[in-house]
């Protein structure tokens, strides 16, 4: 099938690893030109030179806390592709740890990254879409379902995918889509550091593994196809859904 990518143009933040760089991988690699960002120009240069082997791409230094990021992203991508379609809204997992005992900057820190900085990026490209524009997020199964000590991403998803929801009602009838992707378990870095808290890591990871339905780890390109076609063409009649990428793991509807 046709996503109807071609020459259209992605911002993708958060994009050196991980979620955002597999979701940017799939845009390049179905003919999409995307821009990522990331916290350091030794990261952004390596991303940008593997997407490159895939499609066109660019990079920029930028942190999502950052007030002035959202409207060097845009400047950047308008710029460089002469358009701007849609972006997706990647942020680092914030400090693992339960609700009682993690401290208060690390609630606060995140809250800006993960929160407010997410939703900045959202509203400033919400002004800069066209009709046929696309914002997605790339949240959490904790937006569903609490994970046993993320007490931060438990607190915060939530907000965000609602936050997000109430966009899809406010920027539907300018005929711009608004989502979400609510990842379980894919094999990333992060996935692993969060496994490698445990006593025995490959213990924790079995017995995660047994807790979905299809008995194992999702992969990056696996979560990025699905991020590629949320944000095409194809999906073009998808808005204000949070759509899990968990192999089954989640119990609700």
């Amino acid at each position: 099938m046709d996503l109807g990518l071609k020459d259209k143009a992605y911002i993708v933040t958060g994009a050196t690893r991980g979620l955002g760089l597999a979701g940017a991988r799939e845009l390049a690699a179905d003919g999409a030109r995307v821009l990522i960002s990331g916290r350091t120009q030794q990261a952004v240069d390596t991303a940008v030179a593997e997407l490159e082997t895939f499609g066109t791409a660019r990079g920029l230094v930028a942190d999502n806390a950052s007030p002035d990021t959202p409207e060097r992203l845009i400047a950047e991508a308008r710029q460089h592709f002469g358009r701007l379609d849609g972006i997706l809204i990647s942020v680092g997992g914030p400090q693992a740890g339960p609700v009682e005992t993690t401290p208060e900057d690390a609630w606060r820190d995140a809250f800006e990254s993960v929160f407010l900085g997410a939703l900045r990026l959202a509203r400033a490209t919400a002004a800069a879409l066209p009709d046929g524009g696309v914002i997605a997020f790339v949240l959490s199964s904790s937006v569903r379902q609490p994970i046993p000590g993320l007490g931060i991403s438990n607190g915060l998803r939530p907000g965000l995918a609602m936050a997000a929801k109430s966009l899809a009602d406010e920027l539907g009838p300018r005929g711009i889509r608004v989502l979400g992707l609510l990842p379980g378990r894919i094999d990333t870095d992060r996935v692993r550091e969060l496994d490698g808290l445990a006593p025995d890591p490959d213990a924790a990871r079995a017995q995660a593994n047994a807790t979905i339905p299809l008995r194992r780890y999702g992969t990056p390109e696996e979560f990025g196809k699905v991020a590629a076609f949320l944000l095409s063409p194809a999906a073009s009649y998808l808005t204000g859904v949070m759509v899990p990428v968990d192999g089954g793991a989640l119990r609700t509807l």
